[in-house]
């Protein structure tokens, strides 16, 4: 990933040929954790959602984000390196082992899309929105609080959770904790979802 500093990204990736990355929710918390542990000391966490065979994250990049270091023959911003880190350890500690597999899970690369770069500014909002929609749309759930390994449970009141920077989330996305649960349903334009991915 190429991130710059002072933005807003939509970060996300996939398991191998759309395989199935989480099976139960050992496997969602253990992902989590790592996430927690690998990411959140190096930017803000905006919203996510970890669906049984992708992922997706808001995040705003930080100066301190984009500190490069030394991975053997390559240089590797903070936030490129804790994913690294979180997949690795996700597929070679937990998965594998548990499941008894070898090799690679997720895509090689993970992908990232600047917000607030190229006039996307507005697209934030979109982001977010789509991001807790995951579920819903996938129909996993019959109502966005219903599915457990987002962050809209904590936006929406049900849950406290400390992963998300919730305060700079109202902020950038220009949104009120009273709107959000009902906004949160409303429909996105197809034409607006695609300007988010690569």
């Amino acid at each position: 990933m190429v991130l710059l500093s002072n933005n807003l990204y939509h970060v996300y990736n996939q398991g191998n040929n759309k395989q199935t990355l989480f099976f139960d929710d050992k496997d969602y918390e253990y992902f989590l954790k790592n996430v927690e542990e690998f990411l959140k000391p190096h930017c803000n966490i905006l919203s996510y959602c970890l669906m049984p065979n992708h992922f997706h994250f808001l995040l705003d990049i930080t100066e301190k984000s984009v500190i490069k270091m030394r991975l053997g023959g390559i240089e590797i911003d903070n936030v490129t390196n804790a994913f690294r880190k979180i997949l690795s350890n996700y597929t070679q500690q937990h998965f594998n082992q548990k499941y008894n597999q070898t090799g690679s899970l997720f895509r090689q690369k993970t992908k990232s899309k600047c917000l607030s770069c190229d006039d996307l500014g507005s697209y934030g909002f979109v982001c977010f929105q789509y991001i807790h929609q995951n579920p819903y749309k996938a129909d996993l759930v019959q109502k966005l609080e219903d599915w457990e390994f987002s962050s809209f449970k904590d936006y929406a009141g049900f849950r406290k959770n400390t992963l998300c920077n919730q305060d700079l989330a109202f902020q950038y996305i220009n949104f009120s904790n009273t709107d959000f649960y009902n906004e949160a349903y409303n429909v996105i334009d197809e034409a607006n979802i695609k300007k988010i991915f690569q």
